[in-house]
């Protein structure tokens, strides 16, 4: 055996070493690839939606692949006091917001753009995308956003034209049809969130969301819907899932998720439960392990998965 070692070259060791790792890595099961949990915080408090419904969800489906330890920090009721509200982020590899409120005191948003910017991942869910439209390094780190106000000074629309399209064109940021299903098409299949997953998937009846602008720099669609006229949508294409970094932090912003009081039926679908899971790995790791769950909606059949 010496002997055949002392008989390889270096460069040849080396590759059967790097194939003998990846082997390793297809066999183990995705919780043993990361050393401990990793540890996620949850900030809700206000939001023009349900988010006493939607964390508890949120939560329940991060846990659930045992990847993930969830902690919620909840912010003061609109009116409060927001200098109360200043959880240490030090513990958490990823942020997820399912907030969209009052500012936060400017302490904690500095604490919270040195997170992402040294690091740290960040995942907005649906409406987070509607929050701080005054605060610059939010709007970077979303990519792009709609209401409170944030029009063509807030950035271009962005849509998906056989390419990504950046239209500086004057005009409201944020709107949507009425609720319905609607499929959803990946245009970066080989991104770790949504490599391997069908390259188009129905989607449970949700808001689709469209004339989203901001910043939109160092951004990567991930996938996007058709926003057919007939449902009150705009004839585009519009982002649906963005990849981004901001400094060394990776997002994942989801424009998926909306939520009626105790209806949750957008986030029961098994699309916006795969891409989030995936997503959250990736904006805390950079890699993805999680498998396909065989139950993934088709192109044209949606799946849920209720409680």
């Amino acid at each position: 055996m010496d002997y055949l070692l002392h008989m390889q070259s270096p460069s040849t060791f080396l590759a059967l070493a790097a194939m003998l790792l990846s082997s390793l890595l297809i066999l183990a099961p995705s919780s043993q690839l990361h050393a401990a949990p990793l540890r996620v915080l949850l900030i809700d408090g206000q939001n023009n939606h349900d988010w006493k419904s939607s964390s508890p969800w949120i939560k329940r489906i991060l846990e659930e692949t045992k990847l993930f330890i969830v902690d919620v920090a909840t912010t003061p009721p609109k009116g409060g006091d927001m200098s109360s509200f200043n959880p240490d982020l030090s513990p958490y590899q990823v942020l997820v917001s399912n907030y969209n409120g009052e500012p936060w005191s400017k302490q904690f948003e500095l604490a919270f753009e040195a997170f992402v910017r040294e690091g740290g991942g960040f995942v907005p869910v649906h409406a987070a995308d509607n929050a701080f439209p005054a605060w610059p390094q939010y709007n970077e780190m979303i990519g792009v956003g709609g209401w409170n106000d944030r029009n063509e000074k807030s950035g271009p629309w962005v849509y998906w034209d056989k390419k990504i399209v950046r239209d500086t064109s004057p005009g409201r940021g944020g709107s949507h049809g009425k609720q319905h299903e609607f499929k959803v098409v990946h245009r970066e299949p080989d991104h770790p969130i949504v490599k391997g997953l069908p390259s188009g998937w129905m989607h449970a009846k949700d808001e689709l969301y469209d004339r989203l602008r901001g910043p939109a720099v160092r951004m990567t669609v991930l996938a996007t819907a058709f926003a057919d006229v007939s449902t009150g949508g705009t004839g585009r294409h519009e982002p649906m899932l963005m990849a981004l970094t901001f400094g060394k932090g990776r997002i994942f912003h989801t424009a998926l998720g909306h939520n009626n009081g105790p209806d949750l039926t957008a986030q029961y679908c098994i699309g916006f439960i795969t891409t989030l899971q995936r997503g959250v790995e990736w904006a805390a790791t950079g890699q993805v392990t999680q498998k396909p769950p065989t139950d993934f909606p088709m192109p044209e059949k949606s799946s849920l998965r209720k409680p």
